[in-house]
């Protein structure tokens, strides 16, 4: 096993991606709009892992725009969405701009160039567009695919006397391995960390898959969401239940997801973890860890007959252009720099991104990423990222009332439907 020390990691206050460092704290420093001048917003530009990706996107738009400055400035990413409202606001700022994909690029449509005109050549080659469109209109070019995979450690597996190439795939069957794994070995089932109510966002999507039925899946992605289902209750019962029956880490309330969870996982003390397909918490930091090849990624075991694991995953961070640019298209062809076969590549090998784009050779990446790649054509988008900000924030509260025993599961689905249904 390689070692690492845990303390080494950066801890991130942020919901699904490692937060950069530095920025501006003031909405109207370093604004966009200048003549021979972009200004960038983004949390990653200031990642030691992302330098090169940043370079590289530069030199290729230079080549297009000569005359034309580029200036970055990283936000930390507990204040990015503050900051940016504030900017939103006041009708000016940054020309640039870095969204997570879902709701947060949703909920600011209304103040975005769409894009659609200026990147037709991209679309075969990026994947990942949905996350960043609304009513069929494109604000933001994917960057990264971000999903939630659940990995497993196989080396626990083979100490268990269980086939780490064959992981459970119905849930009652898993939840035997999971007691076998702990009798033998002392680690629990699932590395989980709900302090910022992030947790339930991982399990929904990484486990969601082996609950509802393709139909049901589709109509939630597509708006058309039944919370009163007994299969949508199954999915926040199973929550709690994996908690009350000892499946997860102690302390899952009082453990952060960044990057305590995954320290758990890592230091071996738990077998699966649901974690991210790229930036951290995903192949590449596990590795720093693990051994390459014990870095098992499992799809969902099927909790209900009818439903049909697969892989959730959708863009993961995406570049937007302000409607107040000057120049939309300069600006925009900015936006197809940050997205460039090069600059990606960059940020597959420094990051450990899996990048959108489907040209990037992956082969170096250990069996874990060929895993994750060859599932993408059969995936489908993640369950949190389809729904408002708002209800996943609020979901994020009660999915913690949950684990207390504060909040009924009926109770908590009610809320969550009506705060679905007011968007």
């Amino acid at each position: 096993m390689k070692q690492r020390t845990l303390g080494s990691l950066t801890l991130v206050a942020g919901l699904v991606v490692l937060a950069g460092c530095g920025g501006a704290s003031d909405p109207d420093a370093a604004s966009g709009g200048s003549k021979g001048k972009l200004v960038v917003w983004d949390w990653k530009s200031g990642d030691a892992t992302a330098s090169s990706y940043v370079k590289k996107a530069k030199a290729d738009f230079a080549q297009r725009h000569p005359g034309v400055t580029v200036e970055f400035v990283a936000q930390p990413y507990d204040q990015y969405y503050t900051l940016l409202g504030a900017a939103i606001q006041a009708g000016k700022g940054p020309d640039v701009m870095l969204f997570n994909g879902g709701g947060q690029i949703r909920d600011r449509a209304d103040s975005l160039l769409p894009l659609d005109e200026y990147v037709r050549d991209d679309r075969k080659r990026l994947a990942g567009w949905d996350a960043f469109t609304k009513d069929g209109k494109t604000y933001a070019a994917p960057v990264t695919l971000q999903g939630h995979p659940i990995y497993y450690n196989k080396s626990l597996y083979r100490k268990a006397g269980l086939d780490p190439e064959r992981p459970a795939t119905r849930w009652d069957e898993f939840v035997a391995d999971c007691r076998t794994l702990t009798k033998k070995t002392g680690a629990r089932c699932f590395a989980q960390g709900n302090k910022e109510g992030i947790g339930i966002q991982f399990f929904l999507s990484g486990l969601g898959s082996g609950v509802l039925s393709p139909r049901q899946y589709d109509d939630w992605i597509a708006g058309r969401r039944d919370w009163s289902s007994p299969a949508v209750k199954r999915v926040f019962s199973l929550w709690k239940e994996v908690n009350d029956k000892g499946l997860n880490n102690d302390g899952a309330n009082s453990t952060a997801m960044f990057n305590d969870a995954f320290a758990v996982f890592q230091s071996t003390e738990a077998a699966h973890v649901v974690g991210l397909m790229s930036d951290t918490g995903h192949w590449k930091d596990f590795a720093g860890f693990l051994d390459a090849d014990d870095i098992g990624v499992m799809k969902s075991p099927v909790v209900l007959a009818g439903a049909t694991p697969s892989l959730p995953y959708d863009g993961g961070i995406g570049y937007a252009v302000a409607k107040w640019t000057r120049d939309p298209g300069v600006a925009a062809d900015l936006v197809r720099s940050l997205t460039a076969t090069g600059a990606l590549e960059s940020f597959y090998a420094d990051a450990g991104a899996i990048a959108a784009d489907r040209t990037v050779d992956v082969s170096s990446g250990g069996p874990a990423v060929a895993t994750i790649v060859s599932e993408i054509d059969r995936g489908k988008p993640a369950l949190h990222v389809a729904l408002p900000s708002r209800t996943v924030e609020l979901m994020g509260r009660l999915s913690q009332q949950l684990l207390s025993g504060s909040v009924t599961v009926d109770a908590a689905v009610k809320q969550l439907a009506a705060s679905d249904r007011a968007g």
